[in-house]
């Protein structure tokens, strides 16, 4: 049986750690190299960047941030964040990368996920599904939360799968920054439909929470953020809590 992943998620903003309240009020956090360090030396299985910066002005910063992180730490990175050629994925595994994860351009185009997953190999590729509520239902969002579609999750999802991606991060936008628990509902019917791993990001606010969402739902990884940085838990603690409570997690 594979272990249970635990990926802290890293948003960064013109070169420097930042955390949202669903997607929204960016705080500054600090430095995304030190934070990095930090995370390598607790054990982290893997560490998400995903750039939210708009302009590809500021892209040389964090190409920088991830060829030293990928220099200095030994944990895999997954990297993200205006990801929209062949050639941007592999411009990010060159310099350090060992996933590229993909969510906008992989709506405005599917095909692309199919041409990446050939081009790169499908435990490259990691399709992101950012989504919220409308109108009661759970639907796709792309440019972080400013573009609704009509993109239902689990269709979506299970698409991700069938044209290549090898892995799916799913990310609340309601529960972003909240810490008030996974959506452990919609994450059950995820898993439930698709074959390739599931991350689930966006809700933890107590340890309990890490065990709750694998117990309910047999999720390959746990992502977060604000745990993190807002209390005073960290991954040593977190490992620590999820082995005691049964669960099936590496040893530090």
């Amino acid at each position: 049986m594979l272990k249970v992943r635990l990926i802290p998620a890293l948003l960064l903003k013109e070169g420097r750690c930042i955390k949202t309240k669903k997607f929204e009020n960016p705080r500054d956090t600090g430095d995304p190299i030190a934070a990095s360090k930090v995370y390598d030396a607790q054990g982290a299985d893997e560490l998400l960047f995903l750039d939210i910066t708009a302009s590809h002005q500021r892209r040389d910063i964090f190409f920088d941030i991830i060829r030293k992180v990928a220099d200095e730490c030994f944990m895999p990175l997954t990297v993200g964040g205006g990801v929209r050629s062949i050639e941007d994925i592999r411009t990010l595994l060159k310099i350090g990368a060992d996933k590229v994860a993909v969510c906008t351009a992989f709506v405005e185009n599917p095909d692309f996920v199919n041409k990446a997953s050939k081009t790169f190999g499908v435990s490259t590729i990691v399709g992101i599904i950012t989504y919220g509520n409308i109108d009661g239902e759970k639907k796709v969002f792309t440019h972080g939360k400013e573009t609704k579609t009509n993109l239902d999750v689990l269709s979506w999802a299970k698409e991700l799968e069938d044209r290549g991606a090898g892995e799916i991060f799913l990310y609340s936008i309601d529960r972003d920054g909240v810490m008030s628990g996974y959506d452990t509902d919609l994450v059950d019917k995820v898993n439930k439909n698709i074959s390739v791993p599931l991350i689930v990001c966006g809700g933890a606010g107590k340890l309990s929470d890490f065990v709750d969402v694998v117990k309910q739902t047999n999720v390959s990884a746990v992502s977060a953020g604000s745990i993190f940085h807002f209390t005073d838990q960290n991954l040593i603690k977190t490992r620590c809590h999820m082995k005691n409570e049964g669960l099936n997690v590496r040893s530090l």
